[in-house]
């Protein structure tokens, strides 16, 4: 599946978005601050960031803070991730594009802190998926 046709001045949109989220990033512990944007099927942005804890297995990644921000504030239909880390494209982890998926995410926008970005599709990052038509019912 190709990633949804987002126009340019959305996708800057979205990758500045999560530059200014990755500020905010509580990191203590890994130095690496990351930063997330999700495009609701109704334009609404959501952000979020890393956020690290002493027990590292707590730890929860921008891209799910921003994805269950969006779900808590009511956006089920989600359209974009825009991520952005370190200094190169930093693709979000198997849980993340996992999540995503649940939420019908289909365009990933990997970015940089410098603004340089590039766009996949979900499902070139996570091919075969789980998802909610292959559960089986009567298990």
């Amino acid at each position: 599946m190709k990633p949804a046709a987002l126009p340019a001045a959305m996708l800057r949109r979205l990758a500045r978005a999560a530059i200014r989220a990755r500020r905010r990033a509580y990191a203590p512990y890994s130095r690496f601050r990351v930063g997330a944007a999700v495009l609701a099927a109704d334009g609404t942005v959501t952000t979020g960031c890393n956020v690290e804890n002493a027990s590292y297995g707590l730890t929860v990644c921008a891209e799910r803070v921003a994805v269950q921000k969006a779900v808590s504030e009511g956006h089920r239909r989600l359209r974009a991730v825009a991520v952005v880390g370190g200094p190169d494209f930093t693709p979000p982890c198997g849980a993340c594009r996992q999540v995503m998926v649940e939420f019908g995410v289909t365009t990933v926008v990997l970015s940089t802190p410098a603004g340089r970005t590039q766009v996949v599709a979900l499902a070139e990052l996570l091919p075969a998926a789980f998802r909610r038509q292959s559960r089986r019912r009567d298990a």
